[in-house]
């Protein structure tokens, strides 16, 4: 299945391992950041609704 790179297998294969390897971080990061967001949200909205 995997086609014959030759002499740039190793550059090619590590090309694509960096890019895996960022593309999981980018989603991990933005999950990270969307929870810590939806719970500032949520601590503002519970203080609105106190005041109310």
């Amino acid at each position: 299945m995997m086609p014959d790179l030759g002499k740039y297998s190793g550059a090619v294969l590590g090309a694509y391992g960096a890019a895996l390897v960022l593309l999981v971080g980018l989603v991990v990061l933005t999950l990270w950041q969307g929870g810590r967001v939806r719970r500032a949200l949520e601590a503002v909205e519970a203080r609105v609704k106190r005041e109310n």
